[in-house]
């Protein structure tokens, strides 16, 4: 037949690899690219098609009719081209309305820029928003924010969506470690350990766990078993720095943030924690490098500026101090930090008034802190006020402060009526 003399004319060392391996209008695995528009096309339809051999009229079947009209299979195959382009522009058209969202938020949380990452997340369709690497991810990006509350709600709505997945539950049991939320924690390493014992992340929220109740020695640990499952894991190195911190041992923490760095340049936790580690050891040089350096990545962090104020204020530029620090109010209306470290600016500058008025508005966002009503009584005592300096001395003393605050606020009672223009002592 006409169809086998035509199958009897291809060239096998012209023809593709594929199709001399499967046949005609197969398509093959060869090809690395597929078709996006359904598996209607073809691997070899670019090509046009072979001609088939003439024929008398009187033949019949299909080969008969491509000679009855020889441009008829030609236009064919080109408005099948065209239908093909059509059907891959449209798909790719949607493909990338889809995945811009994503893409955009996931530029953007890179550039630390969270509230743009949190905008162009919520663009999703409910069906890929409510997924969950784009709740982890929402859940980062709070987290980033210091919005922890959000980050709690964003994890968990993850975890109900998709309950076997480990990645982001590292940075959700920090934010739950910031929390102090212990029952949740230990839960959620419960079901860490459930699910992969061989995975970092379980270490790592395992670590926080046992952090999180004082237990540095078992939590570093732990930290380190992350590591030796994951050498690469940054994350964990930047844990062990925190750990070793806390024990106050400052050498081995800034040799597991260099790790970090080794692993991660742009990792700004770890120079944020270099910086603090210079700081505890007054080399406020030093320490203003690194909290520079850390904002030279995140110039968006609340937390950052407010350190690189306190170690401007330690170098005696008071007038650098209350910039940054005001910078990091406006940030972050809820970072305590900033504004007992603004208060403490204006205090040095017997500004005693304004530092009075910044403590009051601190008081509603932390009013179970012992060293915001002993800042209050110092106060209030160089301002002659000795009565209310005796109450913000008792309510801090009653807040229950470590043993070693307790020693100065005793203090700061019997010398109440003794002047000391000279005392600069911070809880």
């Amino acid at each position: 037949p006409a169809a086998a003399a035509a199958a009897e004319d291809v060239d096998p060392t012209t023809s593709p690899p594929h199709h001399r391996a499967r046949g005609r209008g197969v398509r093959s695995t060869h090809n690395p690219r597929g078709s996006l528009d359904g598996g209607s096309r073809h691997a070899d339809q670019s090509r046009p098609p072979l001609p088939l051999p003439p024929t008398s009229s009187s033949g019949h079947g299909a080969s008969g009719m491509n000679a009855g009209n020889g441009s008829n299979g030609y236009l064919h195959a080109g408005h099948a081209g065209y239908v093909g382009c059509g059907r891959f522009a449209e798909g790719a058209a949607a493909t990338a309305a889809l995945l811009r969202p994503l893409a955009d938020g996931l530029r953007t949380f890179s550039m630390f820029r969270c509230d743009d990452a949190l905008a162009h997340l919520r663009e999703l369709p409910r069906s890929q928003y409510v997924t969950g690497y784009v709740l982890c991810l929402v859940g980062r990006a709070y987290a980033e924010m210091v919005n922890y509350p959000e980050a709690q709600r964003a994890f968990e709505w993850a975890r109900t969506v998709c309950p076997h997945g480990l990645d982001g539950m590292e940075v959700y049991s920090t934010v739950l470690w910031h929390l102090k939320k212990e029952v949740e924690l230990s839960y959620l390493a419960q079901e860490c350990v459930q699910l992969d014992r061989l995975a970092p992340q379980t270490w790592c929220v395992l670590g926080n766990c046992f952090s999180l109740q004082k237990e540095h020695e078992t939590a570093l640990r732990f930290f380190q078993r992350a590591l030796q499952l994951d050498p690469r894991c940054t994350y964990a190195h930047t844990l062990c720095g925190h750990e070793f911190f806390a024990n106050e041992d400052f050498e081995k923490a800034m040799g597991c943030y260099r790790n970090a760095l080794r692993l991660d340049g742009r990792h700004y936790n770890a120079w944020y924690g270099l910086g603090t580690v210079y700081y505890r050891q007054e080399k406020y040089e030093l320490s203003e490098y690194h909290f520079r350096h850390a904002l030279s990545i995140n110039s968006r962090s609340s937390v950052l500026f407010c350190y690189l104020g306190m170690a401007q204020h330690a170098l005696r530029r008071n007038a650098d101090a209350l910039t940054l620090l005001q910078h990091a109010i406006d940030l972050d209306k809820r970072n305590p930090l900033a504004k007992y470290e603004k208060a403490s600016v204006l205090l040095s500058e017997d500004r005693l008034e304004d530092a009075l008025e910044e403590l009051e508005r601190l008081k509603e966002v932390a009013p179970r802190e012992a060293s915001v009503f002993f800042l209050i009584g110092r106060i209030h005592k160089k301002l002659g006020a000795a009565d209310a300096a005796m109450v913000a001395f008792s309510t801090a003393l009653d807040l229950k402060p470590a043993s070693a605050d307790v020693n100065l606020i005793k203090s700061a009672i019997e010398k109440l009526h003794v002047p000391d223009d000279s005392e600069e002592e911070d809880l």
